[in-house]
């Protein structure tokens, strides 16, 4: 069983993909096909997406998890970790929100200790 999640994708795509999957929610597509088809949807799906994202999952014996994990233009990429399967998340940290150099208090506690 694969599921194909697509953000933005163009209508020619998403018809040709409902040939071979279902479409269970608008953009989200699942279905039980061969290896072989499953890479050709794939290839296809990275070939004529213009500007969306797409993740496809499948299930395989190769790890233990027991599932398979391919972004296209995603901010989230698989990253293998010990043999797990993980999502690194780009890191967004607002402006300001780090200063470099020590914090007020720390200053304040070592000037106190200078003192005694």
């Amino acid at each position: 069983m694969m599921t194909l999640v697509l953000s933005a994708s163009p209508a020619k795509l998403r018809g040709h993909l409902t040939r071979w999957l279902m479409e269970v929610s608008p953009g989200v597509y699942v279905g039980r096909v061969s290896a072989r088809v499953r890479d050709e949807l794939w290839l296809l799906v990275t070939s004529e997406m213009e500007s969306g994202r797409a993740v496809l999952t499948y299930p395989t014996s190769k790890n233990e998890q027991g599932f398979i994990v391919k972004v296209h233009r995603g901010e989230w990429v698989p990253t293998d970790i010990e043999g797990l399967t993980l999502m690194k998340r780009p890191v967004t940290t607002p402006e300001g929100a780090m200063k470099a150099g020590w914090s007020r208090a720390s200053r304040m506690r070592k000037a106190g200790r200078r003192r005694k």
